[in-house]
């Protein structure tokens, strides 16, 4: 009787280790997030599942998911880094003066057939300032006609993203890493 009930409690302190193990993980190193609406079309869809990986810090061109609102959660790209000008000109993105080659976009420019994927703008046009700030990135939905980013909300703050999007697990024909 006593040797049942000391297994009984190693596999209630293995269940509890387990438990905190997996809170761990899931509050500071990885947490599962579903796309929600169409703004990253076509690179992620509707209700597809993701893992975001919240150790690394976003680079250009990275996929993260931000506090948008005290409720509401934001999946969109990083396009501007600190210290970065933007601006749109005939569909190209240049960052730094530089033109950006945005192969993710390729898909979806070749299916518009009625103007630019992406209207002209400058950094200074939608924010008011010169240069992505310290400590924030300028983002963008991939869906760009459909899209609300940083042409509407403003730079985001960098203590405000959850984390970068690294693995499509849902639907399962689409499983692999998010690019």
């Amino acid at each position: 009787m006593a040797s049942k009930k000391k297994e009984s409690w190693e596999w209630v302190k293995a269940l509890v280790v387990a438990l905190l193990l997996a809170g761990v993980v899931r509050y500071f190193l990885f947490a599962p997030i579903v796309v929600d609406g169409e703004s990253m079309m076509p690179t992620l869809h509707n209700r597809d599942r993701l893992v975001v990986n919240k150790l690394d810090k976003p680079e250009r061109f990275d996929i993260v998911v931000f506090k948008a609102t005290e409720t509401k959660d934001y999946i969109k790209r990083v396009i501007g880094l600190p210290g970065d000008t933007i601006e749109y000109k005939h569909d190209t993105l240049y960052v730094n003066g530089k033109p950006m080659n945005e192969k993710y976009l390729k898909p979806y420019k070749e299916q518009t057939k009625d103007g630019d994927l992406t209207y002209d703008f400058t950094l200074f046009e939608v924010t008011g300032k010169q240069t992505v700030p310290k400590g924030q990135v300028f983002v963008l939905g991939d869906n760009r006609r459909h899209s609300s980013d940083s042409r509407n909300i403003g730079t985001v703050d960098m203590d405000k993203i959850i984390g970068k999007a690294t693995v499509r697990f849902w639907p399962l024909n689409d499983i692999g890493v998010v690019k």
